[in-house]
This record gives structure tokens, C-alpha cells and sequence, in this order.
């Protein structure tokens, strides 16, 4: 199906909105930023690999829950896949592309974001 726009949920960040630092996120891992409170907050899930970093929604395409089971606890590997701690779907860094497991061929919806020479990210 399509992917959702995020512009359009709750407590959907403005362009601009500051997510923290590159350093935050751990070396080939996942850190989560949420704007909002409760089921409507809004959750971005950063994932990084030495310098560069992805943002995506944090949500499965499975069954539309956190990607993560505990607070900030990302199950990543090598700093190439990240795996949905509920149902074991597995999620490329790069694109966000599901390659094994139960939602194979759904994807995770993309935040677009900046990341400035000092390691500030924010809304793109």
C-alpha cells in the first residue's frame, strides 16, 4: 500500500524541529525521539551508522506498533539491520525495506531529515 504521509498524524514535528545530536544515537544503532504524549505521540526512530543517519517512523508495518520493546532498546545489527522486537521482521538501514520475516516487502515510512556539520538533526 501506500506509505502513510506523517506530515498528517497527531503531534506530527514542524520542519525544523531539532532531534537531538548524531552523537545520541549509539555507533550502528537506534535512538527514539517522540514529540507529543501517549498513543497519539509522534515517534521518530533515528538509526545511525558512523556518520550518516536515517529516520523513519517508529512503527512495524506488521502490526503497527514501536519497533522496540523497552525504551531506547533497538535491536540492530552490525549497523545494517534493525529487527522488530515483536514479531522478528527485519528492516534494512538504508531504505527501510523489510527483507525477512512477516511483513517482507513492506517497508517503514521515512522521516526526512538534516543532519548540519556540528551533528545537529532536525526536520527536514
Amino acid at each position: 500500500g501506500a506509505l502513510m504521509d506523517w506530515h498528517e498524524l497527531p503531534s506530527a514535528p514542524v520542519r525544523g524541529s531539532c532531534l537531538g545530536w548524531r552523537d545520541d544515537i549509539p555507533e550502528g544503532g537506534g535512538r527514539e525521539v517522540a514529540f507529543g504524549e501517549g498513543k497519539d505521540a509522534f515517534r521518530v526512530l533515528l538509526l545511525r551508522r558512523g556518520e550518516k543517519v536515517w529516520g523513519y517512523l517508529n512503527v512495524c508495518p506488521h502490526f503497527s506498533i514501536p519497533l522496540n520493546y523497552e525504551p531506547q532498546k533497538f535491536l540492530t545489527f552490525d549497523g545494517e539491520a534493525l529487527m522488530c522486537a515483536h514479531h522478528t521482521a527485519f528492516f534494512r538501514f538504508e531504505d527501510g525495506q523489510c527483507f525477512d520475516g512477516p511483513c517482507e516487502g513492506a517497508r517503514l515510512t521515512p522521516v526526512e531529515i538534516t543532519v548540519a556539520a556540528t551533528g545537529e538533526i532536525r526536520i527536514a
